[in-house]
Parts: C-alpha cells; structure tokens; sequence
C-alpha cells in the first residue's frame, strides 16, 4: 500500500485486514521505498497514490511495469487538471485500474465494499511487462507486415470505431501514436473510465498524437471521411450514430456501462455498417461483443486485440468466440491494419 499519508494508509489498512482473504505485505510512504518493498515482498497487487515524495506515482509506475510487473490500482482523490494527467499517464504506463479515496459522502461500508472487490479484480489481472520505464519514452515494437496479410480490404470505410476498458487508455495511446499523418478516417472512440477521472481525459489523449481529440456533441454531424480526428463518448451518455449525426442519449446501463461500446457498435451497424472499421481491446466484461457481432454481420470490418497483448482479455474474447471477429490482432498490428484501411478508403491512393 503506497500512500504518503499516514492516515490515508491507516484507513486503507484496516479496510483490507477485515477481509480474510486479503494480507497486506507493506507499506510506503514514498515512491522509492514502493519500488524497494515490490521488489523484495514480491506483492500481488499495490494500492499507488499518485503525488509521492521521491518519485512520483508515475514514475513508480513505469519501474514496476518495467522491472516487476505486478497489477496497480491507482487510488487517488486528485481532481484538478495537473493530476488527473498524472493518472492518466500511469495508466498509459500499465496500471490496470483506478478508484476514487473516499469523500466521507458514501453511506456505511459501500466504499469499503467497492475498494475491495475492485482491489481482489485488479490483483487477478495477469499483466505484462511495459518497456516504457527502460526506454524512457513510449516505444512501438513494428508489425510485421506478413501477420497483416488480407487485414485491409477494398470496401470504402469512412468510420473507424474502437471500444476499450480495463487497459484501454495505454492501448488506445499505442494505436493513435502509430498511426501516420494525415490519417484521413475519423475515429469514434468508447472507453470506460472512472466519473471522477474522465474530466480532463480528451484534453490528456489530445495531446498524445497528432489526431485532435475530442467529445461527441449532441446532434453534431458525424465527421466525413477526409476530416481526421477522435471523438469520444462522454462520461454518462450512450454514443449513437443516427440519421448522419450524433446522439447522446441516457438510456439504461447496456453491460453495467454508460457509456457502452454495444450501444455505439450496434448504432453504426444500422448507420453505414459496411462502411465501418472496428475494434475492441482491452477489457473486463462482455461490453462491444454482441455490437461487434452486429457489425460484422452488416459487413463491417471487425478486430479484436489478441490475449498475449491485453491486459485483460474479457470483452476481446466474448467477441471472438461469438463469430464477430474477422481479424484478431496484437496491440503494436493494430495501427498498421487502421493504415491500410485508411489508404484503401481513399480513391487512388496507393500503399
């Protein structure tokens, strides 16, 4: 448990040694003495707060993916725009998850109750060295071309959609940074993330690549092929493609998510399904199968990130094993295939 308040931690300790199952190994209260006691106890899983004396809960994040992979739940309380960067950043850096510190708001024991099963989910993710914290700086292994073979395909797509959750922040940055300039399709994008953690989330991923990012705007048309660029779901609404626009809608839950990747796959399926691009990384859950399943029976186009390279390889394999995958990829394939779908999409261009 790595928190550099003394009662933060305190409270954090007595929530889990209430719980049978749960031992906890150590505690620090800066960034270095994480990166001793992971190293020596061998966890199998850490609570990170994110301003630490020392090193920073970012940079304790790039080491331990690098030199120990273990699962990392980010609990944090940081609200401004500075730290939520931060926690955006850990989780490019392969943090699984984040949950909120309590407010003192929530009725007797649903905190604690949330906290533990999300730490006992967390602690079961079977996660995967990142290179970032020996590289110093995001690195992309190259696809290899051969494994791309018939991936692109000569139908025109106008709309790429990708759907994404536990893990989605750090494969979505790998994707938009491997794609090349001018990439000419735009990019619908549903990611499930915390409430409190989404608010500055499309400014963050803005400035990851040269794609401008944005959020989807009630009624707004739905960008033509040519004029590049992600739009994303906000936080609380459905993402609907209808009649040429955009709608958000705050209909039930679909999977325990709003927004849900189904609810945008299926609309799109309606909308110009052949005309669509899609893919589904990383997740918990079974969001973006049955969407996916539905795109691809109207002629879509339809990816789903491999196991060895997802973090959590839920809502990847509920599509693959329902038939609704036409091509299932690794994480660093994934740009090279939206590229070639990309020059195919445009008339006379050639690869």
């Amino acid at each position: 448990m790595v928190d550099d308040s003394l009662t933060a931690r305190q409270h954090l300790v007595e929530v889990l040694r209430a719980d049978p199952q749960l031992e906890v190994a150590g505690e620090a209260e800066d960034g270095k003495r994480a990166i001793e006691l992971c190293r020596t106890l061998r966890p199998d899983v850490i609570t990170l707060d994110m301003v630490l004396p020392l090193m920073s809960g970012v940079a304790v994040t790039e080491y331990v993916m690098a030199y120990s992979p273990t699962p990392i739940l980010i609990v944090s309380s940081s609200t401004n725009r500075g730290e939520l960067y931060k926690t955006y950043d850990a989780l490019a850096a392969g943090a699984v998850d984040v949950f909120e510190k309590p407010t003192g708001n929530d009725p007797d024991g649903v905190w604690e109750r949330g906290f533990v099963s999300r730490l006992k989910t967390v602690s079961r993710v079977r996660v995967i060295t990142h290179i970032r914290g020996k590289l110093g700086s995001p690195g992309r292994i190259p696809a290899d071309p051969a494994s791309l073979e018939n991936c692109d395909s000569a139908t025109r797509r106008s709309v790429i959609a990708i759907g994404g959750s536990t893990g989605g922040p750090a494969a979505i940055v790998e994707i938009l940074r491997g794609l090349p300039a001018g990439f000419p399709i735009p990019i619908l994008l549903v990611i499930h993330i915390g409430d409190l953690f989404v608010t500055s989330f499309t400014k963050w991923l803005d400035g990851q690549s040269a794609l401008r990012v944005s959020y989807a705007r009630d009624g707004e048309a739905l960008p033509a092929l040519g004029q590049a660029g992600v739009v994303m779901a906000p936080s609380g609404f459905h993402l609907v493609v209808q009649g040429g626009k955009f709608r958000l809608t705050c209909d039930r839950e679909r999977n325990s998510c709003r927004p849900s990747v189904d609810v945008l796959f299926e609309s799109l399926a309606k909308e110009i399904g052949r005309e669509t691009a899609a893919c589904l990384l990383t997740g918990m859950g079974r969001d973006g199968a049955a969407g996916l399943l539905a795109l691809r029976r109207a002629g879509a186009l339809t990816i789903a990130q491999d196991e060895a390279s997802s973090v959590v390889f839920g809502m990847p394999r509920e599509a693959i094993e329902m038939g609704a995958v036409d091509r299932v990829l690794a994480l660093d394939q994934i740009a090279t295939a939206l590229t070639a779908v990309a020059f195919e999409s445009e008339p006379g261009r050639k690869r």
